[in-house]
Order: structure tokens, then C-alpha cells, then sequence
């Protein structure tokens, strides 16, 4: 019989044995799925990095090998022996990796690099560090990159590019399609011919495999070509250039945390965004992505972990959009990809939400709906579109705009409200292969032109040439001297008739200012010189002209790309453009990274500053009537004055300038548009863009966008003015978050005076505030053909003013409005209002029209039949129309 102590050691023995293997089996599986994890969705064939100008293989700090081009396989081969040097940069970069920035290859002749090649699709990644390298000048680098029989940049200068990006270094990525017969892929740099000086350099080159049809279009498949009846195809003819890769609302993810390709997604979407709102940033990290739709290695999974949306509050979703805008170049066909994942888990079924998608201003999706197109919560997808983005006469560069907007029907979708998680856009190669564009500009510094005078000949073959050059150098001299002269002869004149007149340019000219001038009006951007900060970035108060004249200097945030695009239309419009009630722009400045506007300076700042929120004193009522009705002409004659009829799209209380003499003065033209360029065009399409709380409704259903939108904006105005309050509160009742709507629903219950500032209580003449009741509720009208013409708001706004003085003067109370001072109302349909109102559809001369000739008599004063106290018994006559003036009063 086998003892006891020896049977329990043998079964601790087998015990001790099971748990080692359970642990080795447990630590087998832990490795496994550990090595799993690491390993990237897609592993690319091709992966090759080349350091240019350097010896030896060296990592960088993301510990990827670069290997050194000195005595490589790659080249570089020149067509001139030993025609190309290595240098280290002058300076050591801060902003990059030393690898592969630090050292270069440069040439003053053509170089090759020969890679061998598989067939398929791979990214060619280039480079630049643009520093100054032993005898050669940054700024003299300029040449061409063909890869294959593609020219990817043509007399491409690394530093200006540099220096708008405000980058030390940066890269530029490609794809291209390796044929079935291929076998190898040159990459040629050559020196831009016709300049002597002209280099050519590169500091890296990468190449990295892609998945078959990543970004090309399958054969069985096709994309929406915005714009066009027919279908586009991103062929494998064609080559791409990368502009844009962004994380929307998510981090920055490096190259090394990408799905096996090393691509680098931007986290900065902020930065492109011109929405007055910038919504929400969800994040869903604990979520298991199902890669059902799309192949994993399409996006990194924290691409689709992080969102932008509009938010919760159905009210505001409805009242703006949000919107991105990117540069790009001109004359090109792009592709863009946007990436989407509900991975809120409220939003679960198809139409729980759907929204509209705009690109360069052109509806893409009017049913975009994630769940529909993926198939579920947490399922990624992607949609790829393409637009022609066709510049105007010498433009270079267009902005591109992705806009989102929630679908204002509440039956078409559970949730108002729109998402994007990604966002991709590529160049696509025109027809001659080509996909190089302009080099960013560079303002020269002006100098006075040199005037030649005649040499001496060396050698004189007769006398005929001395004399003839002697007498061709002195008429070169003369035409010259006469030039600078007749220059500085105007350039006194204008100023001497900017002085005398009190304009600061003519109507036509708009003065270009150096940055110097600009920093010494503001003390080198002294902070203590800011007197405002908006959306374009900060106001600052200067002088310029040796201190004589005081202006207001706007100057967009250096290195942010958002307001290039209103920055050149303030500048188009305004230059053009003189009015009383318009805010005067006397130039600008476009240096660099630098642009800024320079206006007239309006000492009392904007009519909000003067309504609430603030510690200035109330204004009175006439003061406020006489505002509204400058801001009402400065409008009135955007729309009927102007040579083509402009469209403000921002009317809002703070776009409402007053200067030294209170004068109300419409400013901010950077979202404006032209209207309808012919008399048949009723319209114009355009993705939807304002200020929350002041957008006409019809525009935002509609897309359509025309002068009455300025109308209903005006009228939240009028409400600011009459309530002094914002025109959106969040935290009250429902019925009074939006002030139009809480404003039309006071009023149709006979209880506006229950709404007026109280400032105000008892000192508006009842008729007048009837009159002004009417005129911003109809304004306010849901169908814009119903509202009034901003001509027609103006004499409503007048005669406002004159029931407030007439009731309050001391000595005789009637008044007529004489035959020249007609009040023009045409007999519009509007519901629950006694006093009609004007809709002018644009009556013209010789129009036969209905006009109303208005007696105003004291109330103890009944001794004219045509006399009346209540301002709404108007007396018709049907006569001729007179044509109004184009000018505004």
C-alpha cells in the first residue's frame, strides 16, 4: 500500500504541472494576439526610404530605417558626371526629423533616381527642407519632378511654399499606377531652363505600395461628378497629389500609426473651418469597429472613433451649417473622400439621421444617411466625389468648400443634425499628364527704376552707331525721368484731393499697403492697439498717413487659410463700392502669411455695442429709427444701387458700424454674393451661409439664395433694436429662444409693447410703434416673395420716424408727404395685417403702380376728411410710377 504523504505529493506535482502549461499556453495566446495587433492591416510590398545625401542608414525618430542615396542602388545618375554635390542645411531644423530634412542632394543639371517596381498602385513621397546649402541661395531653387511620363512639379520653389505654409520643411505625396509591363520607375529632377542660377534638391524620397483600387475607381464601379449629369471615373491613367488628409475633430495620427502605408492624417480641421458655430466633438473610443462595408485599411480606426457634428439643439442645427474650405489649386479635377461612422449609440436606424452634403457649393447628397450607406452602428464607410474646380480669367487659386447641413424637414430625419469623421482630397492629372501648379506669390519690395545713361563704347564701328546710341540712351533717359515724374506728379494730386475731399481713394482704386506701413500704424501689432476680435481674426485701431488719419485695421490670424476666401471678396466688392451707409475699405495688405483690410474708423464701434451687453448709455428712440434707416440705405443700395445687385448674406447688428457722427455705416462683406445676373434669374444656388439667429428660414430650406434673405436678417435687426436683446437665448422658455419668433408672436397677439426695451417703456408714440411692428414682422415672413424690398423698408422706416416726431412736436402736428416724397406700397397677400404692406417686385419707369398719399393730422384736428390720426387709413390713387432713385436717400 502506497503511502499517503507520497500520493499528495504526486498530486501537487501534477497540479503545479497543469498550471505552468496553462500559463505557457496563456502566455502563447497573449503573444500571438499581441503580435496580431501590431501588425498593420495592409503590409506594403514596396517600402523604400531614401535619405538623400547622406552615407550610411540611419533611423529616425519614429525608428524607421532610411537608407543613404551615397553609392545606392537607386542613383542618383546624372546626365552630367559628378554634376550633383550632398550638403548638411546651414541650420539644424526644430520643426522635423534631422531624417531625412537634415541632408540633401542639390544639382545645377538634371538627376535621376531609378527604383525597381512591381505592377500596382504605390505613394511617392518627396521631401523639402528649404535652407540654404553650402553656395546655394533657398530662394534659387526652382525646377521640375517627372515620375515617369507624369510631371508632378514644374519651376517649383520649395522656399515660397515653405514660406506660405509657414513650415521649415514639409513633404508632397503622389500616387501613381505602375503598369502590367513596367519594370521601373525614374524620378527626374531637373533645374528650371532659362535661368542660370536655378537648382534643383531633394532631402528624402519614399515609396510605399498601396491596395489595388484604395483611391482609384473599380472597373464595375463609378463616383458623382458634382455639377454634372454623367458619372466620373478616377482612372488608372491618371496620377494623384494628396492635398488635403484630415482626422476631423481627432489628433494628429503619424505615419507609423496609419494601416501599413505610412500616410500622416491631420488633426487641424479646425483651422479650415468658416462656420460661425464649429458644433460638437463626440468621442467613442470603447466602440469595436466592424469593417463590413469598407476594407480595414482604408482609415485608421481613430479616424472613425472621433466625429464632428452640429450638436443636440434642434433649434440652432437649423440656423447654420457646418462648413470647411481649402485652397486648391485652379483648372483641376478633384477627388474628394469623405469618411463616416455613427458610432453615437442613439443613432442606430436608417433616417434617425440625414442631412445634406454641399461641395464647392453644389449639393452632393440631399439624403445622406450613414447608417443607410454602412449598414449598421460602427460600421465605417466612405463616400468619394469629384468636382472640376475652374478658375476665372488668371485665378490661381479657388477655395473648395465641404459643407454639412441638417435636413430642415423634422419628417425626413429623427435627429437635426449632420457628421463627419474624415476628409480626403486629391489633385487629380489633366490630360497631359500634368499635375504641377502655381508657386505661391511673393510680393516684391517696389524699387525705384534706375535711369541708364549712355557708356562709352568700347569699340566703335562708325560714327553712325555712336550717334545712334548716344541718342537712342538719351531718349531712354528722357521717356524714363518722364514716367517717375508724371508718378510722383499723381501721387500728389491723389493725395492732395484725398485731403481737400475728405474720400480716401476714388471710387474706383483701392490703396495696396506694404506690411511695414501697417506694422508702424499699429505699433508693430501692439496689443494694446486691438479694439475688436472676430471670426477673420483682430481689429486694430491705427494711423497711417503720418498720423493724420485714424483707421480700423483687420488682420486674418497669420498661417490660418480661413478667411482667404472673404479676404479677396471684401477687397472685390468694397474697392468698387462708395456709399454713405457702406463702411468706406481704403486698402489692404497681402504679404506673406499676412492679410489685412483697412477701413475708415467708426469711433462708435457697432449698433449692438449700443443695445445690450454693454456699459454705454441707452439710445433713444428717434436715435434708433435714425440708425435703422442709414443701415436700410446702405442696404437698399446694395441691392438697387450697385451696377450688379450684391447680396450682403451677413446682416446682423454687429455688422452695423457707427462713426464719429453716428452714422450707421453696413460693413463685413466677406460672405456676400452677386444676385442674378439676368432679369429671368429669380436666384442663386449656394450652399447656405450666415450668422445663427439672423438666417432667413426659406434660404436654408431652399438653397436659394436672393435679396429678401438680407430682408428677413434685417429684420432680426429691427427686433435687437426695439427689445435690446440677442436675437438667440438658450436658457429661456421655448417660445423665447429665437427673438423673430417670440417678436411675430407678440405682435399677432397685440402684445409688442410688452417686448420693447425697457428703456423705451413709454416713449414711443404708439402709431409709430405699430408702424415699426409691422415693418419687422414683415420682414420676418416665412415666404420671401411676401416680405418687402429693402426700398420699401426704408419709407416704412421713414415714416415711422416722422409719426415718432410729428406726435412729439410742440407746434403744428400735420404734415404731408409731398408728391416727390411718395410713399410707393404695392398690394401684397398678407394675412392678419390691416395695413398692407410693400412687396416691390421691382417696379420700373413708366410702370404703372400703386402709390398711397399719407395726411397725418393731430387728433384734435378733424377738419379734413383725408385727415386721421390712425396712420393706417391710407388714401389710394392710381397714377404713373416715377422712377425711384438708384442711390438710396
Amino acid at each position: 500500500m502506497r503511502n499517503p504523504k507520497t500520493k499528495n505529493v504526486s498530486a501537487r506535482k501534477l497540479s503545479d504541472q497543469t498550471t505552468l502549461q496553462l500559463f505557457v499556453l496563456f502566455l502563447f495566446f497573449f503573444l500571438l494576439q499581441l503580435a496580431s495587433s501590431s501588425q498593420p492591416p495592409y503590409p506594403p510590398p514596396i517600402n523604400i526610404t531614401l535619405n538623400c545625401g547622406y552615407g550610411r542608414n540611419t533611423p529616425a525618430r519614429d525608428n524607421r530605417m532610411w537608407l543613404g542615396d551615397i553609392n545606392s542602388n537607386f542613383g542618383p545618375f546624372e546626365h552630367q558626371s559628378n554634376s550633383s554635390v550632398i550638403s548638411i542645411a546651414d541650420k539644424q531644423p526644430t520643426e522635423v526629423d534631422p531624417i531625412p530634412y537634415y541632408t540633401a542632394r542639390l544639382s545645377y543639371s538634371e538627376f535621376t533616381y531609378i527604383f525597381s517596381v512591381t505592377p500596382g498602385q504605390l505613394f511617392i513621397r518627396l521631401y523639402f527642407l528649404p535652407f540654404s546649402y553650402l553656395k546655394f541661395d533657398r530662394y534659387k531653387a526652382a525646377f521640375s519632378v517627372k515620375a515617369g511620363s507624369y510631371t508632378l512639379l514644374s519651376n517649383f520653389s520649395a522656399a515660397l511654399t515653405a514660406d506660405a505654409l509657414g513650415l521649415e520643411g514639409f513633404s508632397k505625396e503622389f500616387c501613381l499606377n505602375i503598369v502590367e509591363d513596367a519594370r521601373f520607375l525614374n524620378i527626374t529632377f531637373t533645374p528650371s531652363p532659362g535661368n542660370p542660377d536655378a537648382y534643383a534638391f531633394v532631402n528624402g524620397i519614399e515609396l510605399v505600395s498601396m491596395p489595388s483600387n484604395l483611391y482609384y475607381t473599380p472597373e464595375d464601379r463609378t463616383i458623382k461628378f458634382i455639377g454634372e449629369t454623367t458619372p466620373y471615373l478616377v482612372e488608372k491613367i491618371h496620377a494623384l497629389e494628396t492635398v488635403y488628409r484630415i482626422n476631423v475633430a481627432g489628433r494628429f495620427i503619424p505615419p507609423t500609426e496609419d494601416t501599413g502605408m505610412y500616410r500622416s492624417w491631420s488633426g487641424d480641421d479646425d483651422a479650415y473651418l468658416t462656420s460661425s458655430e464649429i458644433g460638437v466633438e463626440p468621442v467613442n473610443t470603447t466602440i469595436h469597429l466592424r469593417f463590413t462595408a469598407i476594407p480595414v485599411y482604408t482609415a485608421p480606426e481613430d479616424v472613425y472613433t472621433t466625429a464632428r457634428t452640429m450638436g443636440t439643439n434642434k433649434t440652432i442645427n437649423k440656423s447654420y451649417n457646418l462648413t470647411w474650405e481649402f485652397s486648391v489649386d485652379a483648372g483641376f479635377n478633384y477627388l474628394i473622400r469623405l469618411h463616416f461612422c455613427e458610432f453615437i449609440p442613439v443613432v442606430t436606424k436608417e433616417e434617425d439621421r440625414v442631412f445634406y452634403i454641399f461641395i464647392a457649393d453644389q449639393i452632393a447628397e440631399k439624403r445622406a444617411d450613414v447608417i443607410r450607406w454602412s449598414g449598421g452602428n460602427g460600421i465605417p464607410v466612405y463616400r468619394d466625389y469629384a468636382v472640376l474646380m475652374f478658375g476665372e480669367g488668371n485665378e490661381k487659386k479657388l477655395n473648395l468648400s465641404v459643407a454639412l447641413q441638417s435636413n430642415p424637414s423634422d419628417g425626413m430625419t429623427k435627429y437635426s443634425d449632420a457628421i463627419l469623421n474624415g476628409l480626403e482630397i486629391f489633385k487629380i492629372s489633366d490630360s497631359i499628364n500634368n499635375l504641377a501648379g502655381p508657386n505661391p506669390d511673393l510680393l516684391p519690395t517696389p524699387k525705384v527704376a534706375a535711369i541708364p545713361f549712355p557708356i562709352q563704347p568700347r569699340k566703335v564701328k562708325s560714327d553712325h552707331t555712336a550717334i545712334i546710341a548716344i541718342v537712342v540712351g538719351l531718349f531712354s533717359a528722357i521717356v524714363v525721368v518722364s514716367i517717375i515724374g508724371f508718378f510722383i506728379f499723381q501721387g500728389r494730386r491723389v493725395n492732395k484731393n484725398t485731403k481737400s475731399s475728405g474720400t480716401f481713394l476714388p471710387s474706383d482704386l483701392c490703396r495696396c499697403f506694404s506690411l511695414s506701413e501697417i506694422k508702424a500704424a499699429t505699433n508693430n501689432f501692439d496689443k494694446l492697439f486691438i479694439i475688436g476680435v472676430g471670426g477673420f481674426g483682430d481689429v486694430y485701431k491705427g494711423y497711417i498717413d503720418g498720423g493724420e488719419t485714424c483707421v480700423a485695421i483687420k488682420r486674418l490670424n497669420p498661417g490660418s487659410r480661413q478667411g482667404a476666401h472673404e479676404f479677396n471678396t471684401e477687397i472685390k466688392l468694397l474697392s468698387q463700392l462708395r456709399h454713405l451707409n457702406l463702411v468706406p475699405l481704403i486698402g489692404y495688405c497681402n504679404h506673406g502669411n499676412e492679410m489685412i483690410l483697412v477701413y475708415g474708423y467708426m469711433a462708435h464701434g457697432t449698433l449692438r455695442d449700443h443695445l445690450y451687453n454693454t456699459d454705454n448709455p441707452p439710445l433713444s428712440w428717434e436715435q434708433r429709427l435714425q440708425l435703422c434707416i442709414g443701415a436700410a440705405r446702405g442696404l437698399q443700395y446694395l441691392h438697387m444701387g450697385a451696377k450688379h445687385m450684391i447680396i450682403h448674406r451677413d446682416v446682423k447688428s454687429t455688422n452695423i458700424l457707427l462713426d464719429e457722427n453716428w452714422v450707421a455705416k453696413v460693413s463685413d462683406f466677406g460672405l456676400s454674393k452677386m444676385g442674378p445676373a439676368s432679369v429671368s434669374m429669380t436666384h442663386v444656388s449656394t450652399v447656405v451661409k450666415g450668422s445663427i439667429g439672423y438666417l432667413d428660414p426659406e434660404y436654408y430650406r431652399r438653397q436659394q439664395l436672393t435679396e429678401k434673405s438680407d430682408v428677413y436678417s434685417f429684420g432680426v435687426v429691427l427686433c435687437e433694436v426695439l427689445c435690446a436683446r440677442p436675437p438667440l437665448i438658450r436658457n429661456v422658455d421655448k417660445e423665447r429662444v429665437s427673438l423673430a419668433e417670440w417678436a411675430r408672436q407678440c405682435y399677432h397677439n397685440g402684445k409688442l409693447d410688452q417686448i420693447v426695451d425697457p428703456f423705451l417703456t413709454d416713449k414711443i408714440v404708439p402709431e409709430c410703434l405699430k408702424k415699426f411692428g409691422e415693418i419687422a414682422v414683415n420682414c420676418l415672413l416665412d415666404d420671401g416673395i411676401k416680405r418687402p424690398s429693402m426700398n420699401d423698408v426704408l419709407w416704412g422706416l421713414e415714416f415711422a420716424l416722422k409719426l415718432q416726431e410729428s406726435k412729439k412736436d410742440s407746434g403744428e402736428q400735420k404734415f404731408e408727404i409731398e408728391d416727390h416724397e411718395k410713399v410707393v406700397l404695392e398690394r401684397s397677400a398678407i394675412e392678419d395685417c390691416e395695413e398692407v404692406f410693400t412687396n416691390s417686385g421691382g417696379s420700373g419707369p413708366n410702370e404703372k403702380g400703386t402709390y398711397y398719399r399719407v395726411t397725418i393730422a393731430s387728433s384734435g384736428d378733424q377738419s379734413s376728411a383725408n385727415e386721421t390720426s390712425d396712420s393706417s387709413n391710407l388714401i389710394r390713387e392710381t397714377v404713373f410710377s416715377e422712377l425711384m432713385s438708384q442711390k438710396g436717400r
